[in-house]
C-alpha cells in the first residue's frame, strides 16, 4: 500500500495563496494563533519586532535564531495553520542561513522573509538602516533554496532599499532577488498608494504589503491592495499593540482603584479561555487514562 504523506506547511501556505488575497495576522504567542484560526484566518506570521519586543528588547537584531525557533515550533504545534517567520538578516551570512532555513522547516514553519540590511539592523520603517551589498544578499537567498528540504517552503526575499537607496534600487534589487530563486518579494516602507502600484508593476510577484501601523506606508484595506496585485497582507504587531494597551489600562486600574472589577467586561471569562486551550479534552483524557 502506498505510504499517506501529510501535506506540508509549505503547501498549505501555497494553497492558502491560491485561494485569494492572504491576509496575514502577526501573532506573538500559540493562544493568539489560536485564536486566528477559530476566526477563520488562513495563516498567521510571527514578527521579528513582536518577539523582540516580548523579551523587553528593541528590534534590532538582539533575538537568536534557538529564541525564533522555539517560539515557531510552540505556534506551529498550537494550530494547523501556515506560518511565516520574520528571519531578520539570515542570523549571519550565506552559510548561517542555510541552517537557519533547515532549524525553522524542521519547526513546522511554511516559509520565512529574509531582509538584506546590515546589522545592526532596524525595523523597516525608521532611519538609520544600511544595505548589504546586493552580490550578499543574492548569495543568502541562493543559500536559503539549496537548504530547503520541501520544495514548497516559502522563501520571500525583503528589500529595504525604498528607505535607504531609493525606489528604484528597490526596484532593481527585487528583481534580482526574484531571479535568484526568491518566491515572493517584501518591498518595505514604500509611501504611497502609487508607489505600491508602480513596484507591482515593475517587479514579478507575488508581492507582501506591509501594514504595520505607525509606520511610513499609508493603511490600505486588503481589496484596495489585492487590486494593486499584492497576494499577501500584513499585519505584523497589530495583535501585541492592542494587547499591550489592554494591559496597561487593566494595570493602571488594579493600581489606583485596588480593584479589577471595572475591566471583567473586557476580559475573556474562564470558560472561555479554557474553550480555546482545549481544557475539558485534557480532563477527558487524563481521567481515562486512570480507567475512569
Amino acid at each position: 500500500m502506498a505510504e499517506v504523506r501529510a501535506v506540508s506547511p509549505g503547501r498549505r501556505l501555497k494553497d492558502a495563496l491560491a485561494a485569494g488575497p492572504l491576509q496575514l495576522p502577526g501573532v506573538f504567542n500559540a493562544l493568539v494563533a489560536r485564536m486566528a484560526e477559530r476566526l477563520g484566518f488562513r495563516a498567521v506570521y510571527l514578527s521579528g519586532a513582536a518577539l523582540s519586543a516580548s523579551y523587553a528588547l528593541p528590534d534590532v537584531g538582539l533575538v537568536t535564531l534557538s529564541e525564533l525557533v522555539s517560539t515557531a515550533k510552540v505556534i506551529t504545534q498550537a494550530t494547523k495553520l501556515p506560518l511565516i517567520c520574520d528571519a531578520d538578516t539570515g542570523f549571519g551570512e550565506a552559510l548561517n542561513v542555510e541552517r537557519t532555513v533547515k532549524e525553522l522547516e524542521s519547526a513546522g514553519v511554511a516559509g520565512i522573509h529574509l531582509e538584506d540590511q546590515e546589522m545592526p539592523k532596524r525595523c523597516g520603517h525608521l532611519s538609520g538602516k544600511t544595505l548589504v551589498e546586493l552580490e550578499v544578499m543574492v548569495a543568502k537567498i541562493r543559500a536559503a533554496v539549496a537548504a530547503r528540504r520541501d520544495p514548497d517552503f516559502y522563501l520571500i526575499a525583503r528589500t529595504d532599499a525604498r528607505g535607504v537607496s531609493g525606489f528604484d534600487d528597490a526596484v532593481r534589487r527585487a528583481n534580482l532577488y526574484r531571479a535568484a530563486g526568491a518566491d515572493a518579494i517584501f518591498p518595505e516602507a514604500l509611501e504611497s498608494p502609487e508607489e505600491f502600484i508602480e513596484f507591482a508593476k515593475k517587479v514579478p510577484g507575488p508581492f507582501l504589503a506591509n501594514m504595520t501601523e505607525f509606520g511610513k506606508s499609508p493603511l490600505m484595506d486588503v481589496n484596495t491592495l489585492a487590486v494593486f496585485g499584492y497576494r499577501m497582507i500584513l499585519y505584523p504587531v497589530t495583535t501585541l499593540r492592542v494587547a499591550l494597551k489592554a494591559a496597561e489600562a487593566v494595570l493602571s486600574e488594579i493600581k489606583t482603584s485596588g480593584t479589577q472589577k471595572e475591566s471583567l467586561d473586557k476580559m475573556l471569562t474562564r470558560a472561555q479561555l479554557y474553550d480555546i486551550i482545549g481544557y475539558t479534552g485534557y480532563e477527558e483524557r487524563d481521567r481515562k487514562y486512570f480507567g475512569q
